[in-house]
């Protein structure tokens, strides 16, 4: 199933659902709307649903681990996320989120009054600054994403330089 993203809020408190495949694709979207939420002056909490995720990238983790360290930090609260899957539940334990996430196995209600993050295309530009912070965030968790991704890192911040020629990468 492709990747898809449905969202909703009430009253300040935002649900976010992962569902299918969840890529890099979909990163700007989900980026653009964790600045709106967190702009929110009523923002009171947040839920990432999982259930329905069958697979998702590590530029996906950075970003979910981007929303808890900024929820953790700006407003004092760690955010909740659910994994019903324990394929899942493994990644996000594997990349650390555990250590920044309330993790519940037990799916959630109402998921028919969410609906799907638009996304709208983005330079290969923005998409690498992104991928790049992203991973960098993973890199900040623990050792052993240090390690994992630091090559992938050292190769987009070489990217990103000015000036530099544009490669073409398999992890984008």
């Amino acid at each position: 199933m492709r990747g898809r993203i449905l969202v909703g809020d009430h009253e300040g408190v935002y649900v976010l659902l992962f569902q299918g495949d969840v890529r890099l694709t979909l990163c700007t979207a989900v980026d653009s709307f964790l600045d709106r939420m967190f702009d929110d002056t009523g923002f009171r909490s947040v839920v990432v649903d999982l259930a329905d995720t069958e697979s998702i990238d590590s530029t996906s983790l950075g970003l979910l681990a981007k929303l808890s360290i900024q929820a953790m930090r700006r407003f004092g609260y760690r955010p909740t996320l659910v994994s019903t899957r324990p394929d899942i539940t493994r990644i996000l334990v594997t990349m650390g989120l555990d250590d920044v996430f309330n993790i519940v196995e037990q799916g959630l209600e109402h998921r028919d009054q969410l609906e799907e993050l638009a996304c709208r295309s983005a330079s290969e530009d923005e998409v690498r600054t992104r991928v790049l912070e992203a991973h960098r965030i993973l890199m900040g968790m623990n050792e052993s994403n240090r390690a994992a991704f630091q090559d992938l890192v050292a190769t987009l911040e070489e990217d990103c330089l000015p000036g530099a020629p544009v490669r073409r990468h398999a992890s984008l």
